[in-house]
């Protein structure tokens, strides 16, 4: 006789879990991390080494001091220590690398509740704070294959510097300065494949994202595939604005995200004072997405 199991929606099933997700992201930022050695050697390891463990071990205290029970085997915390060193310089201090990480998981993530409810991608905010913070240390760039310091292909442009930029392909592989994981759009493309292919991600969010800025650089009159390959926008596209914590619920949702973003890119390079726009017009985008969840319902089952 066989027994009648009752049990309370939803009813749906998944092999997924926030271990499994946040080891596909992990998988995925490999070759972004590869690719940052490569170009900037034993710097870009030592800040990578820095930013994790700090985003670990401030994690595992916040979580110890608030009473939760310490779940940074998740990798929650890996993957923001990754994302947080692929968007700062390869040269970047220890100490400024502890300072982002402090405010990015501590303010950002644990003071609001943990995994789940924070409000802002926690990489992006300590990379904010630290900009703020420190201007110097986050404004020094160094070339790849050496320690020469030099603009990134973007202030070049911003800042009329009489410095030759860099070819598309240079731009494509990553042999230009700027931060750890941003320069190369080969690799960030691969890892981005990575997502899509294991449905961590919607293909649409970084398809519009790009295609916006590609397109507003057309209409205010710049070169539109410099305007893509150069700065971090493949990085934020792939692995910052899809993240699932800070983007709206839908589908629908998180292409109107995408779109809002690109437009505040392209606003903020050409009008705004700083030569990149990336990091501010995903944080701004994380401001309205309660906004876009309230207008963008998914349609109740059954309902016309």
């Amino acid at each position: 006789m066989e027994k009648l199991l009752v049990l309370h929606a939803p009813h749906m099933r998944s092999s997924d879990s926030t271990r499994s997700i946040m080891r596909g992201v992990i998988i995925a930022l490999l070759p972004v991390v590869a690719a940052s050695a490569i170009f900037f050697g034993w710097d870009a390891i030592r800040v990578l080494i820095v930013s994790v463990s700090a985003c670990v071990l401030i994690e595992a205290a916040c979580q110890r001091l608030l009473g939760r029970p310490v779940t940074v085997d998740d990798g929650s915390a890996v993957i923001t220590g990754i994302l947080f060193a692929c968007c700062i310089p390869p040269s970047s201090p220890w100490w400024v690398i502890v300072a982002g990480s402090l405010c990015g998981i501590a303010i950002t993530k644990q003071i609001f509740g943990g995994l789940g409810y924070n409000i802002f991608n926690p990489a992006l905010v300590a990379r904010a704070v630290a900009l703020a913070a420190f201007p110097i240390q986050m404004t020094t760039w160094t070339a790849p294959f050496d320690a020469m310091t030099t603009a990134t292909p973007l202030a070049i442009v911003k800042q009329k510097l009489q410095i030759d930029l860099p070819s598309y392909w240079d731009l494509f592989m990553g042999n230009v300065s700027g931060s750890l994981g941003e320069t190369s759009a080969l690799a960030i493309l691969i890892g981005g494949a990575i997502l899509i292919m294991r449905g961590i991600i919607y293909w649409e969010v970084p398809v519009l994202y790009i295609s916006t800025v590609f397109a507003g650089s057309i209409f205010v009159g710049r070169d539109p595939l410099f305007e893509i390959l150069a700065g971090g926008l493949f990085l934020g596209a792939f692995f910052m604005i899809t993240d699932m914590v800070t983007s709206p619920i839908t589908r629908l949702g998180c292409a109107i995200n995408a779109v809002g973003a690109g437009v505040l890119v392209v606003l903020i390079r050409n009008w705004g004072g700083y030569p990149e726009g990336v990091c501010y017009s995903i944080l701004i985008m994380n401001a309205f997405t309660p906004i876009i969840d309230r207008y963008v319902r998914p349609r109740i089952l059954g309902a016309k």
